[in-house]
């Protein structure tokens, strides 16, 4: 080993958490400090500016040593800071023990950081950190500061660098990526537009050419829609749909077929609409759809994609019903689509559509039953059977991203209702999976916002069970981390679910902050008051739901 070659940090861990060890080794020496900030750390010789590393893991980087003591002393007295990988396994460990106090017999004022991978912090601290200076803590832990927040902790760490300035620009980081995103589905939003465009021009008699144009519509309504989602920009999808529609104006008559998928396209503005707080518009284009797809049904009772389609159609209606606290009628709407949704499986037992559609089903009657506390038993039994339906679809699909959240979805559901019968430990439980499922999600697509947006009600859920079970101090540290993350998203999303969540954290963390005793508690709720009359004024067809919020909520 070249004994004069410095290292910003020597990584000190036990076998148990090698893995852990490799990958916090990995992101620190391929993190690039934002631009910023980089000229205010010095490079180590050879390292370029900006950069973190070279950062020395023994295991790693001892491979071809001859004497590991004499190799070790040298690697400890080139770096600069100690990261330690605290876990019960680590505390119990005499290797580290030692590389812990021989870096502090050589380097008494260098700082020591310490990564908790494991475990508890009372017994995952070596004895060698219970004397002297007290270490930098970063809690890689789920239910402590989270892999983001405490990854950059250990970069501020290293780097001299205040921890604010840090995750601020990790914040605008993260927006530039969404504009990315954004600005590249857009591009293909308008090559997609520009074809369906040629298409209807072209169009004439041919059979051929309206295939062609209609598989442009499902790919917009399917894949494109999905994408636009996971960047949270569903609102480019408008002049698409307006599009798409006018696609299908423009025919003298419309097969079956093209209906079905006209009606598909109606759902999704209408979607759209309910999600942006527009519900009268909404109400328009799906009651369009509905008598679409009931008059297509008429003459085709045992084809699927028209039972599918009309699902579709009895969802959404039942939907405004409920929006409309009109009980009667989201009942009446939400069992027909249970109905379709069963007469589905009878035309495709057993596929993960018809598993799926019986879930979404059920999981609205669970919905129904919840609401206003109307019959909390026959929600939880739809509930489970929710569940029951999607995690055989699962089974059928393992790595399906949709199935996935939507069984997130379910296992929320079900951790209401067992918060609405003081059943606190299982609606944690329910609450836990969900955000479990989540985490699986945002591993697979960490910048989806979709996925970041229903991990953020996962967290809020949990806050509320911590508050309501007596544990407010902790419901405060959880919901203070999800708020940081949360907060970016309300400088780049005009959208009513986006603020209206932030109102709820907002909310959630002022109450937990006065019941923990927290002096902090009035900051927050100035806070929220603010929102919530930005939201009322963004909004104005929500403002009755908004003012329900800030009243439930103290």
């Amino acid at each position: 080993m070249d004994s004069v070659r410095p290292f910003r940090a020597f990584v000190s861990y036990c076998h148990a958490d090698k893995v852990f060890a490799a990958w916090l080794q990995r992101r620190l020496e391929a993190y690039r400090l934002p631009r910023r900030l980089a000229d205010q750390v010095t490079p180590l010789p050879g390292q370029a500016p900006g950069r973190i590393g070279p950062v020395f893991r023994d295991r790693e980087d001892l491979s071809a040593a001859t004497d590991l003591s004499a190799a070790v002393r040298e690697a400890i007295a080139a770096s600069s800071a100690l990261v330690l990988v605290a876990s019960p396994d680590a505390a119990r460990s005499q290797w580290v023990a030692r590389e812990v106090a021989l870096f502090r017999e050589l380097h008494p004022a260098a700082p020591v950081l310490v990564a908790l991978a494991r475990g508890e912090p009372t017994e995952s601290m070596p004895e060698a950190l219970c004397t002297g200076p007290e270490p930098l803590a970063a809690d890689f832990r789920k239910q402590g500061d989270g892999k983001r927040l405490a990854f950059l902790k250990i970069v501020a760490g290293l780097a001299g660098l205040p921890l604010d300035a840090l995750v601020q620009r990790d914040a605008q980081r993260q927006v530039r990526r969404v504009t990315a995103l954004t600005a590249a589905a857009t591009a293909l939003v308008i090559v997609m537009a520009l074809l369906l465009g040629l298409a209807l021009r072209a169009r004439a008699d041919s059979e051929r050419r309206r295939a062609g144009a209609e598989g442009l519509v499902e790919y917009m309504q399917t894949d494109l829609r999905d994408r636009l989602r996971g960047v949270g920009r569903l609102d480019i999808m408008a002049g698409v749909n307006q599009r798409a529609l006018g696609y299908y104006d423009s025919e003298v008559e419309l097969p079956d077929d093209s209906l079905v998928r006209r009606a598909r396209v109606l759902h999704s503005s209408g979607e759209d609409a309910e999600q942006g707080g527009h519900l009268n518009d909404a109400r328009v284009m799906l009651t369009e759809a509905y008598r679409a797809t009931s008059a297509v049904l008429a003459r085709k009772p045992r084809d699927p994609e028209t039972i599918f389609a009309h699902a579709q159609s009895e969802f959404w209606i039942g939907e405004l019903a409920w929006r409309g606290d009109d009980r009667v009628a989201a009942t009446r709407h939400w069992r027909a689509y249970r109905d379709q949704a069963r007469a589905l499986s009878q035309v495709e037992p057993g596929t993960v559509r018809s598993l799926m559609e019986q879930g979404y089903a059920e999981g609205n009657l669970c919905a129904l039953d919840y609401s206003d506390r109307f019959n909390l038993n026959e929600a939880a039994r739809h509930c489970g059977e929710a569940i029951r339906y999607e995690v055989a679809a699962l089974a059928k699909a393992p790595n399906d991203r949709v199935i996935l959240r939507d069984l997130a979805n379910r296992h929320g559901w079900m951790g209401r209702v067992r918060f609405a019968q003081k059943n606190f430990p299982d609606a944690l439980a329910n609450r836990l999976s969900e955000r479990r499922l989540m985490d699986r999600l945002l591993t697979l697509d960490p910048a989806n916002a979709d996925y970041a947006l229903r991990r953020s009600w996962a967290d809020i859920a949990i806050g509320q069970i911590l508050i309501d079970s007596g544990q407010p101090a902790r419901a405060a540290a959880l919901l203070e981390r999800a708020w940081r993350d949360f907060e970016p998203r309300l400088a780049i999303e005009k959208n009513y679910t986006v603020w209206s969540t932030g109102l709820r954290l907002q909310l959630f963390l002022a109450r937990a902050n006065k019941l923990a005793g927290q002096a902090k508690h009035q900051e927050y709720r100035a806070q929220a008051e603010a929102l919530g009359l930005r939201v009322r004024q963004e909004f104005p067809d929500m403002s009755k739901q908004v003012r329900a919020l800030l009243e439930d909520i103290n």
